[in-house]
């Protein structure tokens, strides 16, 4: 059996990484496995813990890092979010292609661990329309808000570490250049 891809797909908070990944991730040709990250934040309204993310303490957390199980971590406003390494090895080994949903300093972290990953970026159409996706959420505090329009400028400037960069203008032209870019990536490591 063939081992499958790490693919790392990130973008600055508020791009709509998650509406993009929900539009192409179960089509059947790509075998997509979803990496559930790790995280000390609490769960947003809708959010099942084990299914967005894996809540847990800092603790838990720090545990993790020290005792180096986790593939990717970085710290934002507070809060600590990563990849637990041994379920991303056992979805490969049983040849899913692994699709990382993660911050861009994570997503480095992965790039420089893992040189053969695939990796795409996430870009909105302005920094405009990336202020109004955010605020439109309504979860967050105007500080908060402000805080990830700062990061995002700033990883904005990262996007040329990326194999291949998208504008998600339209979620669904978004998702479907996802989905193109990584079936070709699956023909050329066969």
């Amino acid at each position: 059996m063939k081992r499958g891809l790490l693919i790392i797909f990130s973008g600055p908070s508020g791009v709509g990484k998650g509406t993009v990944r929900r539009l192409f991730f179960d089509r059947e040709e790509l075998n997509l496995a979803f990496s559930i990250s790790m995280t000390t934040r609490g769960p947003r309204n809708g959010e099942v813990d084990g299914v967005d993310y894996k809540f847990v303490s800092k603790e838990r957390f720090l545990d993790a890092i020290d005792n180096d199980e986790m593939l990717e971590y970085a710290e934002f406003v507070g809060n600590y979010y990563g990849t637990p390494m041994a379920e991303v090895e056992r979805l490969r080994d049983e040849g899913k292609n692994v699709l990382l949903e993660i911050e861009v300093q994570g997503a480095l972290q992965v790039i420089e661990r893992v040189p053969d990953s695939l990796s795409i970026f996430l870009v909105p159409p302005s920094m405009e329309e990336l202020r109004r996706r955010i605020e439109g959420r309504q979860t967050e505090s105007q500080e908060i808000i402000q805080e990830r329009l700062d990061k995002a400028a700033k990883e904005m400037e990262l996007m040329n570490h990326y194999r291949y960069v998208i504008c998600n203008e339209n979620p669904q032209l978004a998702a479907d250049t996802c989905a193109l870019i990584i079936k070709r990536n699956i023909e050329t490591t066969l």
